[in-house]
């Protein structure tokens, strides 16, 4: 298993992870495109995959521009291995040598994902649309 920074040449397999997902599906796996995965992980902000025999089996993205979590994602053929939260941490930690600006998050109430953030430290705020808003103090990171 290997977590490496992303390559624009990983964006296939990302969108392929993506849209594997059994929760915070997309209605439209059109809605994000490639020159949106491009964008996120090469001008807004930094992205991340982890690879078991060159096959990409999650990712993580923040957005710099609106200090956001842009996505992170498994294979549901992987989950429950540690790799979501190595995902995660490298992600957190890259983004907090950039800022000390908090950072949000959006994800589906009731599902796994909200779990996941609330166990890794997020701080419930509210609800963004219709998802659970989660924020992540540079204190509350370091701490």
């Amino acid at each position: 298993m290997i977590v490496r920074e992303a390559k624009s040449t990983d964006i296939e397999q990302i969108q392929i992870v993506r849209n594997s997902v059994t929760e915070n599906m997309l209605s439209n796996p059109n809605l994000v495109t490639d020159t949106d995965c491009y964008q996120f992980l090469f001008e807004r902000g930094k992205g991340w995959v982890c690879e078991i025999n060159n096959q990409i089996v999650g990712f993580s993205i923040v957005d710099l521009k609106e200090n956001n979590i842009w996505a992170l994602f498994l294979d549901p053929n992987h989950e429950k291995k540690g790799i979501g939260k190595q995902l995660h941490d490298i992600m957190l930690d890259w983004y907090f040598l950039q800022t000390q600006e908090k950072v949000w998050l959006g994800t589906a109430p009731n599902t796994r994902a909200e779990g996941f953030y609330k166990k890794q430290g997020w701080t419930v705020v509210g609800m963004h649309g219709k998802e659970t808003k989660f924020e992540m103090t540079f204190e509350d990171w370091i701490n």
